[in-house]
């Protein structure tokens, strides 16, 4: 997921993620400020930071640091579903840009680990050839944990799929019922009143 959105300072903003469980999600943010004398976005002042901040489904925050401008953070979800990720500019010590707009850049990556360069490049083939193996067993791994949410999420809405056709179901033999009920009452009703009337 790669996106950019437009903030006011002190705003907070938040994405949801569906995210697996036991799964390591990465983001990198990059903070822009708008200068009024170019009209354009401009790199921001060093020092201007943004709160991060992640809550889980059950409403627990398992992230909730101060970085910088630009920065990358990192969190293992341990339960599976909706991840709320929030970002917040702390630019309380900075009067002189309080009001302006910010733009944010970010990129959250879920369950993918990211190749180092450094051993890529390595003159030992053995320990490139071994280090890519593992980074692809990874993705698999990851994969798998996907299809596995994928299918208790698809599980979860099938069961709920037939309680509600069951419910539909009985609700129409209740209706059917009550008509059929109404129907037979107002027969007798009206014979009554015939006899009654003497029309019959």
């Amino acid at each position: 997921l790669a996106l950019y959105f437009h903030s006011g300072e002190r705003e907070e903003k938040c994405i949801i993620e569906d995210i697996p469980s036991d799964t390591l999600v990465t983001g990198n943010y990059k903070v822009q400020q708008w200068d009024i004398h170019k009209q354009d976005f401009l790199d921001s002042a060093p020092g201007l930071g943004m709160f991060v901040t992640v809550t889980t489904p059950s409403a627990e925050v398992i992230l909730s640091k101060l970085y910088g401008p630009k920065a990358t953070f990192s969190f293992t979800s341990y339960l599976s579903g909706e991840h709320i990720i929030c970002l917040q500019s702390n630019s309380t010590r900075f009067v002189a840009f309080a009001g302006s707009k910010l733009r944010i850049h970010l990129d959250i990556r879920v369950g993918e680990h990211f190749l180092d360069e450094a051993v890529v490049q390595a003159k030992d083939k053995v320990n490139e050839v071994n280090f890519r193996l593992e980074h692809l067993i990874e993705q698999i791994h990851h994969i798998s944990k996907e299809q596995d949410y994928e299918r208790e999420r698809e599980e979860n809405f099938r069961n709920t799929s037939e309680q509600t056709n069951s419910s539909i179901l009985w609700w129409a033999v209740v209706q059917t019922f009550i008509l059929i009920s109404v129907g037979i009452w107002q027969i007798i009703s009206l014979r009554d009143f015939f006899i009654a009337k003497k029309l019959v």
